[in-house]
């Protein structure tokens, strides 16, 4: 499990891609970032959770809870996905990989949430929970 925090700057109306990163401030221009502050980077992923997801076969779900609300987002694993960045996270509608890429082929980005969830991640009080989960079907 991750713990993230809100940001006054929360917009999340990115249409390729949602991000949560390490780094504890953020501009309007970074439009997909829905949390701050998290506890992980994909550097600080397990052993176990980066060995599965590095498959293409793998299905990986993101739960992204704020109080009463959550978001299931659901993608893929991909054998160029090296999860070796120190800061963030990032889910990708597309197929490009980078040492960021948390997933690709996500069925949610930053736009599709809530609303009523993001309005509570402009409050840099509020905590979020991220889980991740990776299966592979073999």
């Amino acid at each position: 499990m991750i713990e993230g925090w809100g940001h006054p700057n929360v917009t999340a109306v990115n249409s390729a891609t949602f991000e949560v990163t390490r780094e504890d401030y953020r501009t309007r221009r970074g439009d997909c970032i829905v949390a701050v502050n998290a506890t992980k980077g994909a550097a600080d992923l397990s052993e176990g959770f980066r060995r599965i997801a590095a498959r293409e076969d793998t299905k990986i779900t993101v739960i992204l809870e704020v109080e009463d609300w959550k978001e299931v987002i659901n993608g893929w694993g991909n054998p160029l996905l090296t999860f070796t960045h120190p800061t963030d996270l990032v889910a990708r509608k597309s197929n490009f990989t980078c040492n960021r890429t948390l997933m690709i082929k996500s069925d949610k980005v930053a736009k599709d949430f809530r609303r009523e969830l993001i309005e509570l991640l402009r409050n840099p009080k509020q905590k979020t929970k991220i889980t991740l989960i990776a299966e592979s079907s073999k």
